[in-house]
Order: structure tokens, then C-alpha cells, then sequence
């Protein structure tokens, strides 16, 4: 994988993360409910043919 490519990825997927945890804790604090919370991420990239599915438990409360 070249360099540009690779960096590109990393750039997305922190995007990605950064932006996924702040929607999550702010949903989570709006609803009043602490955990547990079943999530469910699909990632689809148009040209790979890519579907990837993650999911997951995120546990506790809210702050």
C-alpha cells in the first residue's frame, strides 16, 4: 500500500472514531439511561464491494 493511501485510511478511521464517540456520548447523556447499549457499526466503501459489520456492548454510565 503506498504511503498516501495509507495515510489517507488513518485519516478516515480517527475521523470516524472521534466523531462516532462524540455522537455517542452525547445520545447517551440526552437519554437519561445508563448502560448496557448494543451498537452496530456497518462500513460500506462504493468500489470495494466492501461491507463490514461490527458490533459490540458499550457498558456503564454516561458522565
Amino acid at each position: 500500500m503506498s504511503d498516501d493511501f495509507n495515510m489517507s485510511m488513518r485519516k478516515f478511521l480517527k475521523q470516524v472514531g472521534v466523531t462516532s464517540q462524540q455522537e455517542i456520548e452525547k445520545a447517551a447523556r440526552a437519554s437519561g439511561h445508563s448502560g448496557p447499549f448494543n451498537a452496530k457499526v456497518v462500513l460500506t466503501i462504493d468500489g470495494l464491494e466492501l461491507e463490514h459489520v461490527v458490533t459490540g456492548t458499550i457498558t456503564g454510565t454516561p458522565e
